[in-house]
């Protein structure tokens, strides 16, 4: 794992451009977001007050979806401080919200976490993490879940063989030419954030087999991948 202070997320420049072309980068964010308040409806809603965790909170879209379903104690979590000052924007007219100013780095080798959680939420963090570290943040994760709380990831997976990545990255060029003509973007700027991508050192993308696997290892229950399109996935589990 790249330590936060020298990654590209440390740097404000870097966190602005992505937040502000999330929806161009991302395939089908919106879905995703979708899916998961759907998720959480069916499962959650109204079973008492909750407290949700957001691991690598960015802007607080996630937490800002939640919080429009029902009030929740949430807590949003990220080492940048540029994302957390937008998160804390997006969230003022939420009550009951923790902000924790940490990196996984601090998640994994401090005590950051000091409650426990009814539902853990991570978006397009998780990736920056070897495997290695991913098991031990699963592990993590399940010691501050309440029994029958889950675990919900978006994220990039690393494609299972070379053919099918080629397939996905192209499907994902797709993706953006598509947005683009739609928002009547000209010029290239979008046209190489697959090389941006792969040359990145920060991201550390692992299969979505060995994910689930690592899930079911640590104690997880109804593990499954829950949407996938290429790269771009949402998986997670029940303890």
């Amino acid at each position: 794992m790249t330590e936060f202070s020298k990654s590209q997320w440390a740097k404000e420049e870097f966190s602005r451009e992505y937040r502000d072309n999330a929806e161009i980068y991302v395939i089908e964010r919106r879905r995703m977001l979708h899916i998961l308040k759907s998720f959480y409806i069916h499962f959650m809603k109204n079973k008492r007050k909750k407290s949700v965790l957001d691991l690598g909170c960015g802007d607080g879209i996630i937490a800002h979806e939640i919080l429009n379903i029902e009030a929740v104690s949430a807590t949003l979590l990220d080492g940048s401080v540029d994302m957390m000052d937008k998160a804390k924007e997006r969230l003022k007219d939420f009550d009951g919200i923790r902000y924790i100013r940490a990196s996984f780095q601090d998640v994994l080798r401090k005590n950051v976490l000091v409650q426990n959680y009814d539902l853990v939420v991570s978006s397009l963090a998780i990736h920056h993490l070897t495997m290695k570290e991913k098991k031990a943040l699963f592990r993590k994760i399940y010691a501050h879940l309440r029994p029958g709380g889950y675990f919900m990831n978006i994220d990039c997976i690393l494609a299972p063989t070379e053919t099918l990545e080629q397939w996905y990255l192209a499907l994902w060029n797709e993706w953006i030419d598509e947005k683009k003509k739609a928002a009547g973007i000209e010029g290239n700027y979008f046209d190489d954030i697959i090389r941006r991508y792969k040359d990145n050192k920060d991201n550390k993308p692992d299969t979505l087999d060995d994910q689930l696997k690592a899930l079911k290892v640590t104690g997880f229950r109804d593990v499954d991948c829950l949407y996938k399109y290429g790269i771009f996935v949402m998986y997670g589990g029940r303890k």
